[in-house]
């Protein structure tokens, strides 16, 4: 669950309380709010994933291989399918027998449950590329109702989630580098998508390992808690 999308999934829950996967957490700051603008009826993403979405083991392997490209000697490479310095890779997860990796399937799937859009038409590419953190989706989506840029800047920038750095002609709009580290998943590129109809095509990056796994943890304890699900430690030693 995301606590700025479906809290009251909560309140009837029982059982283990999962986060979503990084990228599709990261996807959702931007697609949320267009969402509840505007009607989504259908999902084009492609992602571009940092290393450290394969853990501290990728970050050292992209270190490696760019220490090893600069010395002129072999490439290590252990965790990644092909070499990531200087590279991106079409594959994050295995491959299923529909040609989609378990990470595409996540996203597809995840999407759908957690916007409570259980036929949602979602495809979804994901990528690994050389960044050490923060992933990145490129977002093409169609509605149900005409779509205007200005009407989803708004919409974007009231969202509790999401930071809107969006002005193309002063070259601002959202990089890996700029949302490593913060709380909110930064949204910009907006347009008008010229192959959906009442369609936006737009950009989010977002620290995969805050909004992507711990923060949205700890968001979701939060929220427990708020909800009398959870009496917090200090609470406890008050009694």
């Amino acid at each position: 669950m995301i606590p700025e999308i479906n809290p009251e999934a909560l309140r009837n829950h029982k059982g283990i309380v999962a986060n979503p996967n990084c990228s599709t957490a990261v996807a959702l700051m931007g697609i949320w709010p267009l969402h509840r603008r505007f009607g989504l009826k259908r999902l084009i993403l492609a992602t571009y994933q940092s290393v450290t979405g394969a853990g501290t083991e990728g970050e050292k392997e992209l270190e490696a291989q760019v220490l090893a490209h600069a010395k002129g000697a072999e490439l290590p490479r252990r965790v990644f399918p092909r070499q990531i310095a200087f590279n991106v890779i079409p594959q994050v997860d295995a491959f299923g027998a529909n040609g989609y990796t378990g990470e595409e399937t996540k996203m597809m799937l995840e999407s759908r449950k957690i916007m409570g859009l259980p036929q949602l038409p979602v495809s979804a590419t994901c990528v690994r590329v050389p960044v050490v953190r923060a992933h990145s989706v490129a977002v093409s989506a169609e509605f149900e109702r005409p779509v205007s840029v200005a009407e989803a800047r708004e919409a974007v920038s009231s969202f509790p989630g999401a930071e809107l750095v969006d002005d193309p002609s002063r070259g601002e709009y959202p990089t890996p580098l700029d949302f490593s580290g913060k709380v909110k998943c930064g949204v910009g590129r907006i347009r008008v998508d010229t192959a959906f109809p009442n369609g936006l095509s737009f950009w989010v990056s977002g620290d995969n390992l805050w909004k992507g796994a711990a923060l949205n943890a700890v968001q979701v304890a939060e929220l427990m808690v708020r909800e009398g699900m959870l009496v917090p430690r200090n609470a406890l030693a008050a009694v």
